[in-house]
């Protein structure tokens, strides 16, 4: 990180907390047409791992990297994603229902539902994601068994994002940049792990 620049208000933390939430906006706005949400938040980390690269992240840049791989995969990837969340939608409504062993049920699903968001928001994470999403799954899904504390850490980020959209709706429109941030940190920390080793 670059020192504060004479004149300059704020550092280059703030700098970067304004630029996630740019770019939080923007994945926000890509996320509407909602089966383009997959693309949106990984070219979001992608943007926002250009930065410790010294790439700019800006909401400009966020808008020509999506523009240019938003293709067939990636909109199956997002139908993929949007079809799992109607079914599991779909389970816990009929868990709801009272049919006999509904709550042994509604706990499998959940469970369910959890490793698949975690194993698909850790795709979304992760670089291959880009241009190749069935790499990015198996990637993802080695990462959520072996890396357990990075799975927390992505489960406690999606909590902490749906918690701040209750609290003031508002804030929906931004939480998209700090989990897209939460996702690049879990994904260059397991990154980083596995050089060590």
């Amino acid at each position: 990180m670059r020192t504060r620049e004479a004149g300059e208000v704020f550092g280059p933390r703030m700098a970067l907390f304004a630029d996630v939430l740019s770019v939080g906006l923007a994945t926000a706005a890509a996320c509407l047409p909602l089966v383009t949400a997959p693309a949106a938040l990984s070219t979001a980390c992608v943007v926002l791992r250009g930065a410790g690269q010294d790439r700019p992240v800006t909401s400009g840049r966020y808008f020509a990297l999506l523009r240019r791989r938003l293709r067939a995969g990636d909109l199956l990837a997002g139908g993929v994603a949007l079809a799992g969340l109607l079914l599991f939608a779909a389970d816990l409504a009929l868990a709801g229902a009272g049919l006999p062993g509904a709550p042994l049920f509604a706990v499998a699903a959940a469970v369910i539902g959890a490793s698949a968001a975690v194993v698909g928001l850790r795709a979304c994470g992760r670089p291959e994601s880009l241009t190749d999403w069935r790499a990015a799954v198996r990637g993802a899904a080695r990462d959520a068994v072996a890396d357990v504390g990075g799975s927390g850490l992505v489960l406690l980020a999606v909590a902490t994002a749906a918690l701040c959209a209750w609290m003031l709706l508002p804030l929906a429109f931004l939480a998209p940049g700090p989990l897209a941030l939460a996702l690049t940190a879990v994904d260059v920390r397991r990154s980083a792990a596995v050089l060590v080793q």
